[in-house]
């Protein structure tokens, strides 16, 4: 399976995997691309703050960072902070599971070249990670 799920400082366990992996790769053949291996990693918001200041020079918390490996698949280790979306979601007045799917969801966009720097393409990402969403359910 292209997609691989762990954890690392912290306990959680994804629920729905085959569903979650469903999604996930029905958004990048929608996206007209080809999934490789892409890792999705859960941890603390300290496991994600070091790499943001190691390899991305920033000292700032996120919910998740995505490093693409050069491939003609799609290939990447996506790290996710589960106490970040977890403060998201009761920020957003959203389930847990709802906020967790869209940050994923917001990874694999990454990989299929949307960005999110300026504020149109925000609502552009913002939209697409909607219309996949409506999917899940």
């Amino acid at each position: 399976m292209p997609l691989h799920f762990s954890t690392t400082d912290i306990r959680f366990s994804l629920k729905q995997k085959s569903k979650v992996s469903k999604l996930l790769l029905s958004v990048i053949a929608k996206e007209k691309k080809k999934a490789g291996e892409i890792s999705f990693t859960f941890c603390s918001d300290k496991f994600l703050l070091a790499i943001n200041k190691k390899f991305l020079k920033h000292n700032t918390l996120t919910d998740i960072i995505t490093f693409q490996y050069p491939s003609k698949e799609l290939s990447s280790e996506i790290f996710i902070s589960i106490p970040r979306v977890k403060e998201n979601a009761k920020k957003y007045s959203v389930t847990f599971e709802n906020e967790l799917s869209r940050v994923m969801i917001h990874g694999i966009l990454h990989l299929c070249g949307y960005k999110d720097k300026s504020a149109a393409k925000k609502r552009e990402m913002r939209k697409r990670e909607d219309y996949y969403l409506k999917l899940l359910k």
